[in-house]
């Protein structure tokens, strides 16, 4: 009997492990695991709102969230 709830602990701890593996690891461990190193995020030269290089609008060297801050930057210089 002794040996038969043994037994059962070591199962039932390997099972928690097994299922909780991803809440254990620390949160940057769990970012990196999830989706790579992400994406370059970049300053609007307008309104200084940070988003994606890829959603973003680039003129020259310059990066806008959109094509109305493009135009008032640029009337600005």
């Amino acid at each position: 009997m002794k040996y038969f709830v043994v037994l059962l602990v070591v199962v039932f701890v390997y099972w928690f492990f097994k299922v909780h593996k991803s809440r254990l690891k620390a949160p940057d461990e769990r970012r990196r695991a999830a989706g790579g190193s992400g994406e370059d995020m970049v300053r609007c030269a307008q309104c200084g709102v940070h988003l994606p290089r890829s959603e973003s609008l680039m003129s020259g060297q310059v990066f806008y969230c959109t094509p109305e801050h493009r135009l008032q930057h640029q009337k600005k210089d």
